[in-house]
């Protein structure tokens, strides 16, 4: 699960996928769009149970994940940055990190990650030197 270009901090009965960005994101756009509604709502259904907000919860089910996986959230607004901020007081058992990896699976996500013309640009396709020290 990824926060996804801000899906998970809009209410999903209110994005619409009208955003100039949003029309030609692959996730955002057409049928795509309808079928993460509903991993939006199972999401906000379990972010409901921890009295947070999706996006929150998101957040914290990374930071959950282990010291060697580490959430780099944006935001333009000092509430979302808030919002972050309370995501350490949230926390997860094993049990809620399982129901929250099947409440939103990757396999269930619909539509590319990225735009098209940035897949050829993405870690896909990177040519990484090959490691020459064992420190």
């Amino acid at each position: 699960m990824v926060v996804a270009c801000g899906f998970l901090v809009i209410p999903c009965g209110v994005y619409d996928g009208d955003g100039y960005s949003e029309v030609f994101h692959p996730r955002f756009s057409g049928d795509n769009l309808k079928k993460n509604k509903v991993l939006y709502a199972r999401l906000a259904n379990i972010a409901v149970k921890h009295r947070c907000k999706p996006s929150q919860l998101a957040l914290a089910w990374i930071l959950h994940r282990g010291n060697d996986v580490a959430p780099i959230p944006g935001t333009t607004k000092i509430k979302h940055l808030d919002d972050n901020i309370n995501t350490l007081l949230i926390k997860l058992t094993e049990d809620d990190m399982k129901d929250i990896s099947s409440a939103v699976s990757i396999e269930e996500v619909a539509g590319d990650r990225l735009y098209g013309h940035l897949v050829p640009h993405s870690w896909k396709f990177a040519n990484t030197p090959a490691k020459e020290s064992n420190i």
